[in-house]
C-alpha cells in the first residue's frame, strides 16, 4: 500500500491567520453546513411537540425528545458510513462533497415535505449526509498539516470558529421565520444555506492537497457487489422492522444507543486486531478508549442543548426582552457567541505554551469536570414555576458549557487524526464521533428521565457523575500519555 503525506508547499502555507489556504475552503463548508444543521435542529424538538394549532405534529413531549436524542445519536452514527467509504472507496474529499448534496436533499424534504413522512425521510438523509461530511471535513483538515506541525491546534481552533460561525446565525435566522411564517419556511433557509456552502466548496476543491482524494486502503473490486448487497440487505431489514413495530419512535433511542455501544466496540477490535497496525499505533488507539468513555460521557451532558434545554427554555425561561418574546431556537445561538469570542482566546493560548500546554488527556478531563459543574449551575433555579428562570442566569451556564466544550471537542478533533493508524485514518475520526453519537443518544434518554424526576435531583446526579469522571481521568492521565508515543 503507498503511503501519500502531506506536501512540503502545504506545510509553508500560511496565508490564511497563519495557516493554510486550504483552511478557508474548509472552514466556508463546514460554517454553512453547520448553519442548515443548527438551524434545523434549533426548531426540530418543538416542531415535534408543538401542536398543529401551533403549527407543530402533536407528538408527546417525551417521545419528541427521543426522536431528537436518536436522530443526533444517528448523525455521528453514521459517520461510520462515511469513514469506511472513505478509507476504501472514494477519499475523504469526494465523500465529503457527495455528503454535502444529500444534505441539502434532506433539507428540501423537511421543507416540501408534509407531516411525519417530510421528518423520517428528511431527519435520514441530514443524518446520513451529516455523517458523510463531519468526518471526512475533519480529516481533509488532518492532511494539510504534517504530524509534528505546531499549528494543528490552533487550526482545529479556527475550524471549529467556522462551525459556530454557523451555529450562531442558523437558530436565529430559522427561529425568526418559524416564528413568523411557519416552521416549514425555516427548515427551507436550511436547505438555501447548505446550498451556498456546497457551491463555495466547489470553487475550492482543486486546491486541496492530493492526500485529501487518497483512498488508504481501497476495497478490492471484486468484493463490492458483496458489499453492496449486504447494504441492500441491511436496508430491507430495517424497513420491514419498521413495518411490523419492532422500531418505533418510543424505543428508537434506545436502539441507537445499542447500535452506537456494538459498533464502537466493534471498531475497537478491527483496529487492535489489524495486521496494518504497528505496535505503536497500537498503543496510541489503547490511550484513546479513556478518552473515548470521558467524551461519551461529556456529549451526554452538552447535547442536551437539543433536548432537556430546549424544554427548559420553551418551558421555563424567561424569554421577554422588552414586551418582545425571543424564539426559543435564539438560547442554541447563545453557546456559538462564546464560541466565537472564545475560541481565538484558546487557540492563542495553546499556540503561546506550544509544547508545555497540557496532555490532551488532562484537557479531556478539565472539559468533562467543567461540563458537571455546568449542570450543577441548574440547581438553584431547580423546580421553579414557568418561565422563572432569569434569560442572563441561563446565559451564564452556557458560558461554562462553552469552556469546557472548547477543552475538549476541538483538542478530540485533533487528537484522533493524530492518534490515527494510517490504514484508518478516516475511521479514527469516525470513531470519536461515535462517542459523540452515544452522548448524543444518551441525551435523548436523559430528557425522558428529565420530564419524570425532580429537577434538584436530574441536575445534581448528572453533573456529579461528570465530574468524577474528569477526576478518575485526571488521576490517569500520565499512563495515557505514555501510551500515546509521542502525542500530546
Amino acid at each position: 500500500m503507498s503511503q501519500v503525506t502531506t506536501p512540503a508547499s502545504a506545510r509553508e502555507d500560511h496565508s490564511f491567520f497563519g495557516q493554510p489556504r486550504s483552511l478557508a475552503n474548509l472552514f466556508g463548508v463546514e460554517m454553512w453546513e453547520r448553519f442548515s444543521f443548527y438551524g434545523m435542529q434549533g426548531i426540530l424538538l418543538i416542531y415535534l411537540y408543538y401542536s398543529a394549532a401551533e403549527g407543530g405534529l402533536g407528538i408527546p413531549q417525551v417521545t419528541a425528545a427521543g426522536i431528537v436524542g436518536a436522530y443526533g445519536g444517528g448523525v455521528y452514527l453514521s459517520t461510520i458510513l462515511g469513514a469506511w467509504i472513505a478509507d476504501r472507496l472514494l477519499g475523504s474529499e469526494r465523500v465529503l462533497f457527495y455528503s454535502a448534496i444529500v444534505i441539502m436533499l434532506g433539507h428540501l424534504a423537511l421543507a416540501l415535505v408534509p407531516g411525519i413522512a417530510g421528518v423520517g425521510i428528511g431527519l435520514i438523509l441530514v443524518a446520513v449526509g451529516s455523517g458523510g461530511l463531519k468526518a471526512n471535513a475533519t480529516s481533509v483538515v488532518g492532511t494539510l498539516y504534517a504530524e509534528e506541525d505546531p499549528r494543528r491546534d490552533a487550526g482545529f481552533s479556527l475550524f471549529y470558529l467556522g462551525i459556530n460561525l454557523g451555529a450562531f446565525f442558523g437558530p436565529i435566522l430559522t427561529g425568526l421565520l418559524q416564528q413568523s411564517i411557519g416552521f416549514h419556511f425555516g427548515f427551507g433557509l436550511a436547505a438555501v444555506g447548505m446550498a451556498a456552502g456546497l457551491i463555495q466548496y466547489s470553487l475550492g476543491r482543486k486546491r486541496l492537497p492530493a492526500i485529501a482524494s487518497h483512498v488508504p486502503d481501497p476495497l478490492p473490486r471484486k468484493r463490492w457487489l458483496i458489499y453492496a448487497l449486504i447494504a441492500v440487505a441491511a436496508v430491507v431489514v430495517i424497513v420491514v422492522l419498521v413495518l411490523v413495530g419492532v422500531i418505533t419512535a418510543t424505543n428508537l433511542v434506545t436502539i441507537v444507543i445499542g447500535l452506537t455501544v456494538a459498533s464502537a466496540i466493534l471498531y475497537f477490535i478491527v483496529i487492535l486486531t489489524s495486521k496494518q497496525v504497528s505496535p505503536t499505533e497500537r498503543k496510541r488507539v489503547y490511550a484513546f478508549i479513556p478518552l473515548f468513555i470521558a467524551s461519551a460521557a461529556f456529549w451526554s451532558l452538552y447535547q442536551q442543548q437539543f433536548t432537556v434545554v430546549t424544554i427548559y427554555s420553551d418551558e421555563r425561561l424567561n424569554r421577554d426582552l422588552f414586551g418582545w418574546e425571543m424564539p426559543v431556537s435564539w438560547v442554541q445561538s447563545i453557546n456559538p457567541v462564546f464560541i466565537i469570542i472564545l475560541s481565538g482566546v484558546f487557540a492563542a493560548i495553546w499556540t503561546k505554551w506550544g509544547s508545555k500546554q497540557p496532555s490532551t488527556a488532562l484537557k479531556f478531563a478539565a472539559g468533562t469536570a467543567i461540563m458537571g459543574l455546568a449542570f450543577l449551575l441548574f440547581l438553584p433555579f431547580a423546580g421553579g414555576p414557568a418561565n422563572s428562570t432569569p434569560l442572563l442566569a441561563l446565559v451564564g451556564i452556557l458560558l461554562v458549557f462553552t469552556i469546557a466544550e472548547l477543552l475538549l471537542s476541538p483538542v478530540g478533533l485533533s487528537v484522533a487524526t493524530k492518534l490515527a493508524p494510517e490504514a484508518f485514518r478516516t475511521q479514527m475520526v469516525a470513531l470519536f464521533f461515535l462517542s459523540v453519537a452515544l452522548g448524543s443518544a444518551v441525551s435523548g434518554l436523559l430528557a425522558e428521565w428529565y420530564l419524570t424526576v425532580d429537577e434538584s435531583l436530574y441536575f445534581g446526579v448528572l453533573g456529579g457523575i461528570a465530574i468524577v469522571i474528569g477526576v478518575v481521568l485526571a488521576v490517569i492521565a500520565r499512563p495515557v500519555l505514555k501510551l500515546m508515543s509521542g502525542v500530546r
